[in-house]
């Protein structure tokens, strides 16, 4: 923590205040003519009210204790002098309420509701429910602090306890900060009077003109803290000072009222300017530096990138700033630093050269001066929808509800950061189907059972879904006793994404592993960041050959009669036949996920005791390219853990064909076994999917699950923008790749062009323009058989990698690199895997 607070303490005083209201009786004055009062010395009731047609005066109120004033007056109310309001709560509710003369802190109005504000056109809304005072955030507000109040905010806090001192005659600082070592959020804030402390003089010692010394040890301070509802609640303020303070007619020189003078002069000059929208120019002055910075700061959110405080060159006499620059964060470019070669994860680059900048000085009036300012940017600039991402915008960013998210109507309060910023996409063209599908109605009756009323559930919430977004298709099937048998469904957002990523689909049944579970199956794909993206959804009540049938023929008609290239399934037989019938085009692979998941049921006795089985299995599955590196890793692995007697292993063996990574690479496949190994998706469902539970908080939760997976494709697209990944050399062919592969795709091609400084050539042959080259590892005795075309520059390799994931092999690409092909050939770039890939 950064500090600590010994005397932080919490007086309510709620008893003492409701005992008041029940024993002080309610003075109620209604005159007909005009009534004044010339002197009231102490008035204890707990409610005045005032309502009258004619003036009110009261020339002088020496103290209003513990008192609620109300005036719902139609003429004018005047009180010259009011010296003290202790405890109390006004508002105004009449034409014109005029306060002349109010010392200290009792510079309120009063109105119909009882609450007490400041003189601000826009009332503050206070609530005095619970120990304190409830104040919600208004920009120009003030209310007296005691200890009790609560804000909904630290920044509500400060905002209050600033225009406070203000009144007073002081200014405030911010001090210490006690932060919290979970998530960092703030626990407690101390500000303090400007003059508390001493200044050290160690540092001031060869200064020629030392510094006005302002600080005198001032005691003054308000201490808040966090609650367990989340509100700020002032635990501690004292009030007394060490020190003069300042007279209204120089309160304008305190720092903190400085920062409101400029806020509100910016406004009101771009009120009354409504043609330069903050737009920074040549000769614009401001009070201070922050100010400077505040303003180019606001200006770079409105456009769209981030600001960094570059130079700043300081006067050799005081040591205040003589002039300084703002820049682009994207300004310069970082620096070489020997240790980067010994990281092995290193920074993103982030500066590329750009010029933008705003440079200010100081005027012998000490103002500070725009002096000069470069406009242009050399790259693209940042979305209205992601500028909060920004470092220097993230302070300003405000929490907004958007109501995007999938889980329409769902009462959970919303915890990721992505239940608020994403949104489903309703602009697809409207979807025409009947829901139910009377023409493909099951001969027989399903195979699982519904829980009572589960079938309507599911109903209203499709429909209520649809009628909220018209873009939202659903279809059911029934069986032969017009009960609910199967139910498809998908929504813009993945027709979307199918269009895009949908040249490979998993169709994932893991849930049949899972007993006493719904068999949810949903349609998975990998999108440009190597990400799962969900392209479809189904829950199955029966696992026949027609039912599967009814839903792949279903699957294709939602995607406007798109097939996909590829589907990967479990391997049931059942499924097989039924993909031949409706999907003869696609090839169809085991997926080698649903495979590995089978095994870890299958041989779950075998990780007692054993630490490293399990990773022995895993690299059996995943690891190995090669059909002979397979073959030997698997013979080893039986070796090692007495398993050839394993008939399921057997059996698996048998049809490797089908499922392991080094078979069948002429298809293409995405690399989709590694985004299954990120995001275990159905296993954050199961607990959600058990049969005797009710189904919506499935559909629920399942909708928050997809909308993490939107923020994450954000965030993705978002540092693409604004980062570059680091390159390994000055490489053309790597400065080309970096420029068109997303980062997650440049990694991975940076690594095989890595690999392919290692590779010798041992033989080339020649036939006529076909060339064949035997390309090895230096050191290894494996040799890949690479032929090139010198035609049309045709190259291909006998590893078949980017037959099956869609990018270049090292070996490849040392053919190239010796023919003195230095950059990429555009038939080699496939698009799915490019920063365009949804252009």
């Amino acid at each position: 923590m950064d500090s600590s607070e010994p005397d932080i303490t919490s007086h309510p005083q709620e008893e003492d205040i409701e005992s008041e209201r029940q024993t002080s009786p309610a003075l109620v004055i209604d005159p007909g003519k005009d009534s004044q009062s010339p002197k009231a010395s102490f008035v204890e009731q707990n409610q005045v009210v005032i309502g009258g047609e004619c003036d009110c005066q009261s020339p002088n109120v020496s103290s209003v204790d513990k008192s609620q004033v109300v005036i719902d007056s139609e003429h004018d109310s005047q009180t010259p002098s009011v010296s003290s309001v202790d405890k109390s709560q006004e508002e105004i509710d009449g034409e014109n309420c005029q306060t002349p003369k109010v010392s200290s802190v009792n510079k309120f109005e009063m109105g119909v509701t009882g609450e007490l504000v400041s003189q601000s056109p826009n009332p503050l809304s206070v609530d005095a429910s619970g120990d304190g005072v409830i104040v919600k955030s208004e920009d120009d507000m003030y209310v007296i602090p005691k200890v009790g109040m609560e804000f909904e905010s630290e920044d509500d806090a400060y905002k209050c306890y600033s225009r406070y001192a203000v009144l007073e005659g002081f200014s405030i600082r911010k001090d210490f900060v006690n932060k919290s070592r979970i998530n960092g959020a703030v626990v407690s804030r101390r500000y303090t009077c400007y003059r508390q402390g001493y200044r050290p003089n160690k540092h001031y010692v060869n200064v020629k003109k030392s510094r006005q010394e302002t600080r005198t040890g001032c005691l003054a301070h308000m201490t808040i803290a966090r609650q367990p509802n989340g509100k700020f609640r002032v635990t501690h303020f004292e009030t007394k000072h060490n020190h003069e303070l300042v007279t209204p007619s120089t309160a304008h020189m305190l720092p903190s009222q400085k920062r409101l003078n400029f806020v509100q002069a910016v406004e009101a000059d771009l009120a009354n300017h409504p043609g330069m929208d903050g737009v920074p120019k040549l000769g614009m002055s401001f009070d201070s530096e922050d100010h400077a910075y505040e303003f180019y700061n606001t200006y770079a959110g409105r456009v769209g990138f981030s600001v960094r405080k570059d130079y700043v060159n300081r006067s050799k006499i005081d040591g205040a700033v003589a002039s300084r620059r703002f820049t682009c964060f994207r300004e310069g470019f970082r620096q070489k630093d020997k240790r980067d070669l010994n990281v092995k994860r290193p920074r993103k680059e982030t500066r590329i050269g750009c010029l933008a900048q705003l440079v200010i000085s100081r005027q012998p009036d000490g103002k500070y001066r725009i002096t000069h300012f470069e406009e242009k940017h050399n790259h693209e600039l940042v979305a209205a929808c992601r500028v909060r991402m920004l470092r220097s915008q993230k302070r300003l960013a405000v929490a907004q509800g958007v109501d995007g998210n999938l889980v329409d109507g769902s009462e959970i309060q919303p915890r990721l950061a992505s239940e608020v910023l994403c949104k489903t996409i309703g602009d697809c063209k409207n979807l025409a189907y009947d829901p139910v599908d009377y023409k493909s109605k099951l001969p027989f009756r399903r195979m699982r059972e519904m829980r009572e009323g589960e079938a309507d559930r599911i109903q209203l919430y499709f429909q209520s879904k649809h009628l909220k977004n018209p873009s939202f298709f659903y279809a059911i099937q029934l069986d032969a006793d017009d009960q609910i048998a199967n139910i498809f469904w998908v929504d813009a957002k993945m027709v979307v994404d199918y269009s895009d990523f949908g040249d490979v689909v998993c169709f994932d049944t893991t849930c049949r592993l899972y007993k006493d579970c719904r068999l949810f199956a949903p349609f998975i794909g990998v999108n440009h960041h190597k990400q799962m993206v969900i392209l479809g959804a189904a829950l199955l009540y029966d696992e026949t050959v027609e039912s599967f049938k009814w839903l792949f023929q279903t699957f294709v008609e939602a995607m406007s009669g798109k097939k996909p290239k590829t589907i990967l399934t479990d391997g049931n037989a059942i499924m097989t036949e039924a993909i031949d019938s409706v999907l003869p085009e696609t090839h169809h692979r085991m997926c080698v996920w649903h495979v590995y998941q089978n095994a870890l049921r299958q041989l779950s006795h075998m990780f007692v005791g054993s630490g490293s089985f399990i990773n022995d299995l895993s690299s059996c599955f995943f690891d190995h390219e090669e059909e002979e590196d397979f073959i030997n890793a698997w013979k080893a692995m039986l070796d090692v853990y007495g398993l050839w007697e394993n008939e399921w292993l057997h059996e698996i063996f048998e049809c490797r064909e089908k499922w392991a990574v080094a078979y069948g690479r002429h298809n293409f496949c995405a690399d989709i076994k590694s985004a299954q190994l990120c995001e275990n998706f159905t296993a954050k469902l199961k607990k959600y999917l058990k049969s005797d539970l009710d189904v919506l908080p499935f559909f629920k939760h399942l909708g928050k699950v997809v909308n993490d997976w939107h923020y994450k494709e954000l965030e993705a697209n978002y540092d693409m923008g604004q980062h570059m990944p680091r390159l390994m050399g000055d490489v053309i062919l790597l400065k080309q790749a970096r420029d068109i592969y997303t980062p997650k795709m440049f990694e991975w091609f940076q690594l095989e062009y890595e690999t392919c400084l290692n590779i010798v050539v041992n033989q080339c042959t020649e036939n006529g323009s076909l060339f064949e080259y035997k390309v090895s590892i230096y050191g290894q005795l494996q040799e890949y058989t690479v032929t090139f075309n010198s035609v049309d520059e045709n190259v291909a390799c006998n590893c078949m990698k980017f037959e099956f994931v869609g990018l270049l092999c090292s070996h490849a690409l040392k053919v190239l690199d010796y023919r003195n092909i230095k950059l990429l050939p555009t038939k080699y770039i496939l698009k799915r895997w490019t920063k365009d890939a949804r252009v």
